[in-house]
């Protein structure tokens, strides 16, 4: 839980009554949760993240149905959710317990675990809107090579892994050098240092990229839509390089390049359900066990700063129970 008593921020590992979750329609005893960058900058307070305090944070979490006022779900039922405003207006899942809205759950596969599902959690979720996105504007593994930018993240590692399983060429991108025989395991058939993309660049680059998912944002999302080949497409999901695009209209009226948003926090069902189905029958369980560091949930306060610093590569699973 994070909260400003005296306006001086704190994050601490808190008991509540469920009496104090907040009046929605099925009550969730969670069984696994995960360590997101949202849930990273709100637990070290580095974002303006949380909007309603106290706040338990969680944008994730998987579990079992304890009751529900829902004609969709019953007590039993397995379920999972992702986004919708957890751990920023809505109360997380970084807890034992959430009382959730019926609209914003999901059915957990028959194939997966509620550990597998928040291993996958948004990053996973988040890389597969950026892949079909990709998909969907027509692009194919003849076209040429894809680039994933922050590659040693959790969406980067599910991109690779997606993208090189379904045939493409990708090349990772990446602060950690030492993390390449990783990314190479992923599926990446060249990493490159990202210093090479993080600084100002040219209107217009060399045309190489495909296609690009990226993460990062700033100087590194201007780069890759300067260097993306004509007609291709760029899935922009994550700033961690920053906020703002330096970049010109160049590649977009020059080469006709599209810059695709994705949104994993508010996205339909449709899309959601889409998207899972194919996590469901597309995503390598192997390369998934190579991603996934599972902690208790004490341990959360001690491992946010770390994925903060980058120290952290693919996804933190929390074990709730």
């Amino acid at each position: 839980m994070v909260h400003k008593p005296n306006d001086v921020f704190a994050a601490e590992l808190a008991r509540f009554n469920r009496s104090e979750l907040p009046n929605h329609d099925v009550l969730v005893r969670l069984e696994f949760s995960g360590i997101n960058y949202k849930d990273a900058l709100a637990i070290t307070n580095s974002s303006p993240v949380v909007r309603r305090w106290p706040m338990i944070v969680g944008v994730d979490g998987a579990g079992v149905v304890e009751a529900s006022d829902s004609a969709q779900f019953e007590k039993g039922d397995r379920v999972f959710v992702n986004g919708w405003g957890l751990g920023e207006t809505q109360w997380g899942c970084l807890a034992q317990y959430a009382r959730l809205k019926s609209e914003w759950l999901l059915p957990q596969s028959k194939n997966l675990s509620a550990s597998d599902t928040m291993a996958i959690g948004t990053a996973g979720y988040t890389a597969m809107l950026c892949t079909l996105a990709i998909e969907k504007h027509g692009v194919r593994p003849e076209n040429g090579e894809i680039l994933v930018t922050g590659a040693s993240g959790g969406v980067g590692g599910f991109a690779i892994s997606i993208l090189s399983d379904w045939g493409y060429r990708v090349v990772a991108s990446t602060g950690r050098p030492e993390e390449a025989p990783y990314l190479h395991n992923l599926g990446a058939v060249e990493v490159v240092d990202r210093s090479t993309m993080s600084v100002e660049g040219k209107p217009l680059g060399k045309e190489r990229w495909a296609a690009v998912v990226d993460g990062v944002g700033s100087y590194t999302l201007a780069n890759a839509c300067a260097s993306t080949r004509y007609g291709g497409i760029v899935a922009a999901c994550g700033l961690a390089q920053g906020m703002d695009l330096p970049t010109t209209v160049a590649p977009f009226i020059l080469r006709g390049v599209t810059l695709k948003g994705i949104d994993s926090v508010m996205a339909p069902q449709d899309a959601r359900i889409e998207a899972w189905k194919r996590l469901d029958t597309d995503l390598n369980r192997d390369k998934l066990k190579l991603m996934v560091r599972e902690i208790a949930l004490e341990e959360a306060l001690d491992y946010a700063p770390q994925l903060m610093a980058g120290k952290i590569r693919g996804r933190i699973v929390v074990n709730t129970q």
